[in-house]
């Protein structure tokens, strides 16, 4: 992945989404996976450059595999950052995953790890199949989402046991090695998933709500020992979120011909045991 840049990329000009193709192509007869892997079933990967809420630059990479029926998005910030979102519509699963990176000039280790997890409504994000079959006209050009999404802030009140997660779903144990002791989730996304048959011993309890009600924000901590309230946000800063449908003289029926784009943002609020585990949090 390149460096994140500043300004001088010229943007993608916003008659190319209302033109057929928009921005993304979408071929629909076109093999799977071309530019990406070269079985027939190698998953599709698509790089294009992104401009962040702050305005600088990045590439995101979009991968989406339709056997496995999943997709997956990665980008990195300016300030190292690495994030990633990968979406299981097999399992209703979405995983977030933080590698933030540490100041070791402060006694931090290289870097931390986060992985959130919560239930995948399937109107967040094209399907799989369609995903595959993306194309760009010009990978210099810049997008910007069409659509700003509006911020969703989440508790999150339980963990995830990393060693049985691949019954929630079989992307959690590769996309979330790195952060095994800090994979969390949501009572009210758990209900849904044991109503699908997953078994209870993949979660863990953490300290009663109403306990941490009465804990601080980590912001407001001074002692790096101490339990607090931490709240990491991360922004998916460009996606696709909608197929746009067609009408033609020849044709009876609309048809696919693009994609519209979003960005959307997230705050986790989650217990840490030690202050030390939050040390970007602060805010009072």
């Amino acid at each position: 992945m390149r460096p994140p840049g500043r300004g001088g990329v010229p943007p993608a000009s916003p008659a190319l989404l209302l033109l057929l193709p928009p921005v993304l192509v979408q071929l629909l007869g076109a093999p799977r996976g071309v530019g990406a892997g070269t079985g027939a079933g190698a998953p599709s990967e698509l790089r294009v450059r992104v401009r962040l809420p702050d305005g600088q630059v990045t590439e995101e990479s979009l991968q989406a595999d339709s056997d496995a029926d999943s997709i997956s998005l990665e980008l990195r910030k300016p300030d190292g950052t690495l994030i990633s979102f990968t979406a299981d519509f097999k399992k209703d699963v979405k995983i977030f995953r933080a590698l933030i990176l540490g100041e070791l000039e402060k006694g931090q280790s290289q870097f931390q790890a986060l992985c959130f997890v919560t239930r995948l409504h399937h109107n967040e994000i094209i399907p799989s199949e369609a995903m595959a079959k993306l194309r760009q006209k010009n990978p210099r050009a810049v997008r910007q989402a069409e659509e700003v999404r509006g911020l969703e802030q989440m508790h999150m009140d339980v963990t995830l046991n990393f060693s049985q997660g691949g019954l929630l779903s079989p992307h959690l144990r590769n996309v979330c090695a790195e952060a095994a002791d800090a994979i969390y989730t949501r009572q009210e996304d758990i209900r849904f998933w044991l109503e699908q048959g997953v078994d209870s011993f993949v979660f863990e309890a953490l300290p009663k709500a109403s306990e941490q009600m009465l804990l601080p924000r980590c912001g407001q901590v001074g002692d790096r020992g101490k339990p607090c309230v931490c709240r990491y946000g991360l922004s998916l800063a460009w996606y696709p979120c909608m197929l746009k449908y067609c009408h033609g003289r020849d044709r009876p029926t609309p048809y696919k011909c693009g994609i519209r784009s979003c960005q959307k943002s997230y705050s986790f609020d989650f217990y840490v045991p030690q202050r030390q585990l939050c040390l970007w949090d602060e805010d009072p």
